[in-house]
């Protein structure tokens, strides 16, 4: 039957070195046994070694992307990512409303690996303000939750209370993702529109290859909302598989090198 296939969208920009943005989220999509979508926001001129340069697309080509997605396919679920500037996000915000996508993954990324500024400073009230209330689960990490919430995080109990504060922002569910701490285990805080609340953990890997781990989560649980799973469900599949990705991984590149997407298949055919 047409369009039966689970499909998910992602919004995001680009990244030419292939293991952050679009590209990783289609690749985590497809690994995940979805047809991936993408309705591009910005162009980046990037490699492991970082981020040399971007360009914002033109908010018509945003909406006729939109459009023409909207018309042909059947998207169960959407997730944003790099949204470049504040005009920009104002275009995605008006077509969500417009079209029903399904539930809506919301990775507010800010700043790339290297270091480099991926949204404009004067973007961050619009994305707090008109994006967030939008969102389904909101996966921001620790510097991201830190501006979002407006708060400094230095402990897991401030980790919870940043989760809670996001939430009051709108956000139904909420994942602080604590991959930027030190210690041996790599904790996620969960805050659920229902108030359970949990961590998911899993061991921390020394690697630099780490490039395109949000994108890769926020778009494993879009791939698992795609396919019907509830959220608590989404988030714990998609931590073992970014958490696979990692810790099987592949040379490529001289910087913060990306994951192996294809972690999970690489570990069934070695089984067999």
């Amino acid at each position: 039957m047409v369009n039966d296939f689970p499909q998910a969208l992602t919004i995001a920009g680009t990244d030419s070195g292939g293991g952050a943005g679009v590209m990783a989220d289609i690749k985590t999509m497809q690994e995940n046994h979805v047809f991936a979508a993408a309705v591009v926001v910005a162009v980046t001129a990037q490699n492991t070694l970082g981020v040399t340069d971007f360009m914002a697309m033109p908010t018509k080509l945003i909406d006729e992307q939109f459009k023409a997605v909207a018309e042909d396919l059947q998207i169960r679920a959407v997730k944003t990512g790099m949204l470049a500037d504040s005009q920009s996000v104002k275009t995605v915000v008006a077509n969500l409303q417009k079209y029903d996508l399904g539930p809506l993954t919301v990775d507010p990324v800010m700043i790339a690996k290297g270091g480099a500024r991926l949204l404009a400073e004067d973007a961050i009230a619009t994305v707090r303000d008109e994006l967030l209330p939008l969102a389904t689960i909101l996966t921001p990490n620790l510097p991201e939750a830190e501006v979002l919430a407006e708060m400094h995080i230095r402990d897991e109990a401030t980790m919870q209370l940043a989760g809670h504060r996001l939430q009051e922002l709108g956000a139904k569910n909420v994942i602080v993702k604590g991959g930027h701490e030190t210690s041996d285990t790599a904790s996620d805080f969960v805050l659920l529109e229902n108030g359970e609340s949990f961590w998911v953990s899993a061991p921390r890997v020394e690697t630099k290859r780490t490039h395109g781990t949000g994108d890769t989560l926020s778009s494993a649980i879009t791939a698992e909302l795609a396919k019907g799973a509830d959220i608590k469900t989404a988030i714990q599949r998609a931590k073992r598989y970014v958490s696979a990705t990692i810790a099987n991984g592949i040379e490529v590149g001289h910087g913060h090198g990306p994951l192996n997407h294809w972690a999970g298949r690489q570990l069934k055919e070695e089984k067999d």
